[in-house]
């Protein structure tokens, strides 16, 4: 059975009630921590969307989980004044879905598609002309009777996001006109985010326990901001409700995330891995055997940051695990106990 992560970058349905969830996200660039080359090239492109009287161009955002796609989307909705609707790819099962949430939009308005590479390939045709032309071509009737009719679109900007761009069709990639890549966060800024989501909390952190607090939380804004609630929750019941280090020790002690902030999900992959196949590769659905959860929860979720790292690496024949990452786990390999030293 896979292990229930607090370090996961999913979005949990319960990452703090929803006003919570939404009042820690940035409306503005100003706001918005980190991702500056990002940041610079969608406002030259917003800014010139506003003097050409157009809508900002198609916008593809791509990245690991929790890197803040879905909070990019809504800070271009607030930076241009215009509406957004929020789908997802899965949502979207047939191309009359499509069509129903195409034909409600407005003007200047922006849809984002979360996880955009799980349309269906109908969907996505429906989606090719609507993004290249405004139009809308659906089929009215069945059998011999049946006949298309195209129909005019409002001008609107779709915003893709996905953590997977090679699933996505060439087709679909090249009606993009912006495509970024949402990078991991440096420490200092992850530090900032906790900061300030602190601030919006209510909570009082000492500027020591929000480093701290950074260095645990895989540079990834979601996670720093789920580990921030549940100190706060440590806090509150065992202190005086003041975040300080040792405070944020023994919270994420109990939690037993490690000071890269690996949990114990991470580390029962490292030592699967090495205790069945030492250093030499492993497939991907033998990782997912061993461990118990999906390729592709394995694919999405442990391995960015385990490389980001260095403790895991990628070869034609497979995953394997880094000398750095026998020596984070306390294991030993005679085949790469030189590079250990």
């Amino acid at each position: 059975m896979a292990i229930e992560r607090i370090i996961d970058t999913s979005l949990h349905s319960d990452d703090a009630e929803e006003v919570i969830e939404i009042t820690l996200r940035p409306t503005t660039f100003a706001d918005y921590v980190g991702q500056d080359h990002l940041k610079k090239n969608l406002k030259l492109a917003i800014d010139a969307a506003k003097i050409r009287s157009e809508p900002i161009d198609h916008v593809l955002l791509y990245g690991a989980p929790g890197l803040g796609k879905t909070t990019m989307a809504s800070v271009i909705a607030n930076e241009t004044g215009t509406n957004i609707r929020i789908t997802s790819g899965p949502a979207i099962e047939r191309a009359g879905d499509l069509a129903s949430i195409l034909t409600n939009l407005n003007d200047g308005d922006i849809l984002f598609i979360d996880e955009i590479h799980r349309l269906g390939r109908t969907v996505e045709e429906v989606l090719y002309s609507a993004m290249e032309d405004f139009k809308l071509d659906i089929m009215i009737g069945k059998g011999p009777a049946a006949r298309s009719v195209r129909l005019d679109l409002p001008k609107f900007t779709v915003i893709g996001a996905t953590t997977r761009t090679g699933a996505l069709s060439a087709p679909l990639r090249d009606r993009f006109g912006l495509i970024h890549r949402l990078e991991f966060y440096k420490p200092a800024e992850i530090t900032q985010i906790i900061v300030r989501a602190a601030n919006i909390l209510g909570s009082k952190i000492h500027p020591e326990a929000a480093q701290l607090l950074s260095t645990r939380a895989r540079l990834t804004p979601r996670i720093a901001n789920r580990l921030l609630k549940r100190v706060r929750d440590y806090a509150d019941v065992n202190g005086d409700g003041i975040i300080d280090v040792p405070i944020t020790k023994a919270a994420l002690a109990l939690l037993e995330i490690d000071e890269l902030g690996l949990d114990p999900g991470d580390r029962n992959l490292l030592v699967s891995m090495i205790d069945n196949y030492g250093s030499n590769p492993v497939g991907l659905n033998t990782i997912a055997a061993l461990t118990g959860d999906e390729a592709t929860t394995i694919e999405d979720f442990y391995e960015p940051y385990l490389l980001q790292i260095g403790f895991i690496e990628r070869t034609p024949r497979g995953r394997r695990v880094t000398a750095k990452g026998y020596k984070h786990v306390g294991k030993k390999n005679s085949e790469i106990q030189e590079k250990l030293i």
